[in-house]
């Protein structure tokens, strides 16, 4: 039987990780009889995703512990058994491999859509203006890892716009590649819009012509055997709320989905795998569950 693609991909961190929510798990205690939510999430979401979860617990007395990282090491982690609750992922294509691993509960919404900046050090040392800048001799560039959505994202782009960048760094999820350029250690670094805003003034940013074409869809869902799932379940309620949609508004998302800026993809009980079956929208190249549900 052939591995499901999310078991191929990279194992740098899913180990370490997966014990040390393990761990955390049987020591942690909580409100509400006990319960505490685990939501693992695009590293992108650290900061909105942050906030949202000192609200959720001020409303609802759950407390939300997170794991931030890049998406297909999350996946990974929870093909392998990790104690998840909620999968909050920076594309539709990692979604699908979670699904196709049978590790989703089949509700999933894509919530959020996200684009490519070049983020270059205070003043703009090198001189960036674009993407051809990049493929200078003595440019460094950080880029994620391919296998992550932001490397995958970045590397569409710079096929479209026909660059080619050698020696690039590549790092294990946006916020890596946002540090280099923080710290000038590269002289851009392809992530997303919102990675650059909340950095605030430690980078700053370049708009990258044609970057909506490979705009990245985030989809979350209820993970299948989660131990908090009526909690979950609120959580992804929450972020699909208008209250959510206004924070992840304020953090630089678009509205992900369908061209009226509302998300699109609400499986219900059928899953991701039955989306394969309904007519494809034109308006989506992430994945195809998300492409076909829209």
């Amino acid at each position: 039987m052939t591995e499901p693609a999310v078991r191929r991909r990279g194992r740098r961190a899913a180990a370490a990780a997966g014990a040390l929510l393990l761990a955390a798990a049987g020591c942690a205690g909580g409100a509400s009889g006990g319960d505490r939510l685990t939501v693992f999430a695009a590293a992108s979401l650290t900061e909105v995703f942050t906030g949202l979860g000192e609200e959720f617990e001020a409303e609802t007395g759950v407390p939300v512990d997170f794991s931030f990282a890049g998406s297909s090491d999350l996946a990974l982690q929870i093909a392998d058994g990790a104690p998840a609750d909620v999968f909050a992922s920076a594309d539709t294509r990692t979604m699908d491999d979670v699904a196709d691993a049978g590790a989703a509960r089949g509700q999933a919404r894509v919530f959020a859509r996200n684009e490519l900046r070049i983020a270059v050090p205070p003043g703009n040392p090198a001189g960036i203006t674009g993407l051809e800048d990049l493929s200078g001799p003595n440019v460094r560039v950080a880029l994620c890892a391919p296998e992550v959505p932001c490397g995958a994202a970045a590397r569409d782009l710079l096929d479209a716009h026909g660059v080619r960048v050698a020696g690039a760094s590549e790092e294990e999820d946006v916020k890596a590649a946002l540090t280099r350029a923080r710290l000038g250690e590269a002289d851009a670094a392809l992530v997303y819009a919102t990675d650059v805003r909340s950095a605030g003034g430690d980078v700053e940013g370049i708009d990258v012509d044609g970057a909506e074409e490979a705009a990245n869809d985030y989809p979350i869902t209820v993970v299948k055997g989660a131990q908090a799932p009526e909690a979950a379940q609120e959580w992804v309620d929450l972020v699909l709320s208008d209250q959510g949609q206004q924070a992840l508004a304020d953090a630089g998302f678009s509205p992900g989905g369908g061209a009226d800026g509302r998300p699109c993809v609400d499986l219900g009980e059928v899953g991701l795998k039955s989306a394969l079956s309904r007519p494809t929208s034109p308006r989506s190249t992430q994945g195809a569950g998300a492409e076909r549900a829209c």
